[in-house]
């Protein structure tokens, strides 16, 4: 009975967010509040650069994006993405472009994302899957364009000024999990360490890329924890899936996406995506989900 009322109650709170969603993208404003944001991460965030990698950890094909205005890009959903969400509520006209895309003649001022799917902080992560841009040449990455912002403002002293007020949101972690440490046919890791010395050493890997980061200019983070792993989906996949879990070619999906949580077995929906984007610029609505502050409350904090 208790999982039929909490299977219901998400249910309606999709529902509901259906709802808001179309009030709220004709209401948004264009004015940016922060004047770019970098984007780290694994597939809850990657808009596209997979796309080319040698990898099955790919979404650009039907039927990903089958509402999102451009198809599918290479977003692990049906629509937007949470970070696509937050960057549209901190007043964003255009999607941040992922790192894989980008050219000389780009507006790097405005931020980049470097989220691949399946990475994760530890190297070897789902490196059975194919290619992945890990965490740490995700840093690498970032820079290369830190490097190129220096040459368009006149200097790194400019360049670190300007990059304090960004928004620096870091998404990762759930692949060291799922694609390692409960895959013992592929990597040792999991007898090597219990599971808390495996948290402690995932932490001790992550702090120093944190470190880099600051060391470029990032002041404002958002620390995006991952979800409970191995609990059951209250829902099934919105798509027919394949033998790992992602959507299977060319097929049509469900008709109802708003209210499912999951688009592919393990890829939330674009409207379980506007629900944690939401809580996470806005927690007023719903208190403790976000700490010490929120992204509207971190947009506006003053960096000295």
């Amino acid at each position: 009975m208790a999982c039929e009322t909490k299977i219901w109650l998400v249910l309606h709170l999709l529902l509901l967010v259906a709802c808001y969603m179309q009030h709220y993208v004709h209401g948004q404003t264009q004015t940016s509040q922060v004047p770019c944001i970098f984007i780290f991460g694994d597939s809850l965030s990657d808009n596209g650069n997979n796309n080319n990698l040698r990898t099955n950890a790919k979404s650009n094909y039907n039927p990903y994006g089958v509402d999102f205005q451009e198809g599918p890009t290479g977003r692990f959903t049906n629509g937007k993405t949470s970070i696509d969400m937050i960057g549209e509520m901190l007043g964003f006209a255009k999607f941040i472009p992922p790192y894989a895309n980008i050219s000389d003649s780009d507006d790097i001022l405005g931020g980049v994302n470097y989220a691949s799917g399946a990475s994760g902080i530890r190297q070897e992560t789902a490196k059975h899957m194919g290619d992945n841009v890990a965490f740490g040449l995700q840093i690498s990455h970032h820079k290369i364009i830190v490097a190129r912002i220096a040459i368009r403002l006149g200097g790194f002293r400019n360049a670190i000024n300007y990059l304090n007020k960004c928004l620096y949101y870091v998404n990762i972690g759930s692949n060291d999990y799922i694609n390692n440490y409960y895959l013992p046919q592929f990597y040792p890791t999991s007898r090597i360490y219990n599971t808390e010395q495996y948290a402690e050493v995932l932490i001790k890997q992550y702090s120093p890329y944190i470190k880099s980061l600051y060391d470029n200019g990032a002041r404002k983070f958002v620390h995006v924890g991952i979800g409970l792993i191995g609990f059951t989906n209250i829902n099934a996949p919105c798509c027919q899936v394949r033998s790992d879990g992602m959507c299977a070619p060319d097929l049509i999906s469900c008709s109802n996406r708003n209210v499912f949580v999951f688009y592919d077995a393990f890829h939330t929906t674009e409207a379980v995506n506007f629900l944690i984007a939401l809580t996470s610029y806005d927690s007023s609505s719903a208190p403790g989900t976000t700490y010490p502050m929120d992204i509207k409350q971190l947009a506006q904090y003053p960096i000295n």
